[in-house]
């Protein structure tokens, strides 16, 4: 059988437009429209909208209502599928273990695995409040409210990266940038380290170091001041839009975006 041009980039999820998700010279429009007076509550009523979005919003308050403790909650794929996002770890929703023994934690003892895990963490711990308040306080409606309304956040945020790349990083960084008291809340959250170190120019390499280590690598290119400051803030915003955004170039330039190269390709390795 033949394979049209159409069908083979259907099969195989590939555009003949290529994949782009904006580029340096739109970077710095991009975030000035997604800054825009409104136009962040406009596209959040947008996605209370979205079936994807009430989806994981249904699911993750049917598990609520049938979990039988505050640590069954804690380990349900849907619950922390709202959750983690809901509290800037969308990352570590697939870690329920983590994640249960780190939101259970005192996010007030300074040795407990949040406070240790990170500025992140210990807010997170903090913000859900289930460390005393166990499963009511997770269920209560303020809380579910609260949730729901910061994983819509969450969801508007990371489609505006598939328009410019890395805009959702940048907004966060723009709102929690002051947040970090030291380098070790810059370093210990994970938006906050990609804007950094994708601004100072700092190899991804990095991370095999210490991080001792790695804070001054920071340090020696920022002072931490500047973080304090919304004009800085914003300018190294910016610069992480627009690194992004040539990183993003660079490996679609890498990849084959003619579906017959792919084809072929699958058949060498074959």
């Amino acid at each position: 059988m033949n394979l049209s041009l159409p069908q083979i980039q259907a099969l195989f999820g590939v555009s003949s437009q290529g994949a782009a998700a904006g580029n340096a010279a739109t970077a710095i429009p991009a975030l000035r429209r997604a800054t825009e007076a409104g136009a962040e509550a406009k596209g959040i009523a947008q996605e209370r909208k979205d079936p994807v979005s009430l989806t994981a919003l249904a699911q993750f308050r049917q598990a609520l209502d049938k979990a039988g403790s505050i640590e069954a909650a804690l380990s349900d794929p849907r619950i922390l599928k709202v959750v983690m996002p809901a509290l800037g770890l969308p990352d570590q929703a697939g870690s329920p273990a983590l994640a249960r023994k780190a939101l259970l934690s005192d996010p007030d003892d300074r040795n407990g695995l949040a406070a240790r895990l990170g500025a992140t963490w210990q807010a997170a711990a903090r913000t859900l409040g289930v460390f005393e308040a166990g499963l009511d306080g997770l269920r209560d409606p303020a809380m579910v409210q609260r949730l729901s309304d910061a994983f819509l956040k969450y969801q508007y945020r990371s489609g505006l990266d598939d328009q410019q790349a890395g805009l959702a990083d940048a907004l966060y960084f723009l709102e929690s940038a002051r947040n970090a008291e030291d380098v070790f809340d810059v370093l210990g959250d994970a938006v906050l380290r990609r804007v950094v170190t994708g601004a100072l120019g700092l190899p991804d390499q990095i991370a095999i170091q210490g991080v001792e280590a790695q804070g001054r690598a920071v340090t020696s290119r920022l002072k931490l001041e500047a973080l304090q400051d919304d004009r800085a803030v914003r300018k190294l915003a910016e610069r992480y839009l627009i690194a992004a955004a040539n990183r993003a170039a660079e490996g679609q330039a890498a990849a084959p975006t003619d579906p017959f190269a792919i084809i072929a390709g699958l058949s060498i390795r074959a």
